[in-house]
């Protein structure tokens, strides 16, 4: 069975995952990201038609895949990430047909051998592949049956997709999500909730986190990446300021 062994944040303080694309300065990035308030680092695994993605982050995949970052050059830069960050969850993000290519089982054990704490798929539904362990995704479309079932299936956590759509900021948080939140609160009971998709501001990282236990914070996070390190450490830290009490 592949399994990963996430560790939850707990305590009261609103969890913070900032996603990063995999790449040769990802390292020193997330080690900013961690700086500025980072909690969990999610590591993107660049694939060449990311349906969950929006524009930015497919422009980042791109030009990870230019620059050569195929699967073993991820999990190498993955295992770099944790000699930089040993307490600080890692989870790969990618997609089943880059799995499928590398071998479900094989790409499992690498990553974990690399350091991943857990394992984000973005096009794998609850109930598929239950023997991978992974952290699972909801949407306000989802079904009670299909929330329940990610709930038995998550490791750690229960990522709420805030929309229907692809990554990328929005004007305003997603009226979808109290909604979810509401329901997964009820058939997750005692599972914490992170929503992401469409957060890039403080005040929508603080509306978001008002609903759930913490957020996930993607293509904002990213275009923060491209103008360098401290760019993306400030940026985190005014995320950081809005989530704290």
């Amino acid at each position: 069975m592949c399994r990963f062994h996430s560790e939850s944040v707990t305590g009261t303080r609103k969890t913070l995952v900032v996603y990063l694309m995999a790449g040769h300065e990802t390292p020193v990035l997330a080690e900013r990201a961690v700086a500025g308030g980072a909690d969990v680092v999610e590591v993107g695994f660049p694939f060449s038609d990311p349906l969950a993605d929006g524009p930015v982050i497919r422009r980042a995949a791109e030009r990870a895949l230019a620059a050569g970052m195929r699967t073993r050059a991820c999990l190498d830069c993955l295992a770099e990430l944790r000699e930089r960050l040993p307490a600080t969850p890692l989870i790969p993000m990618t997609y089943a047909s880059l799995l499928e290519a590398y071998g479900w089982e094989r790409f499992a054990g690498d990553a974990r051998s690399a350091g991943a704490t857990s394992l984000i798929v973005a096009d794998l539904p609850a109930g598929a592949r239950p023997e991978l362990r992974r952290v699972q995704l909801v949407a306000p479309t989802s079904t009670d049956e299909r929330i329940r079932i990610a709930a038995e299936q998550t490791d750690a956590w229960l990522y709420l997709v805030t929309l229907a759509g692809t990554t990328g900021a929005r004007a305003v948080v997603s009226s979808g999500l109290a909604d979810l939140a509401v329901r997964a609160r009820v058939l997750a009971d005692g599972i914490p909730l992170y929503a992401g998709f469409g957060i890039s501001t403080p005040d929508q990282a603080r509306t978001a986190a008002d609903l759930t236990d913490g957020i996930v914070v993607g293509s904002r996070a990213v275009e923060a990446a491209e103008d360098g390190p401290d760019a993306l450490q400030a940026y985190v830290a005014t995320l950081r300021e809005a989530l704290d009490p």
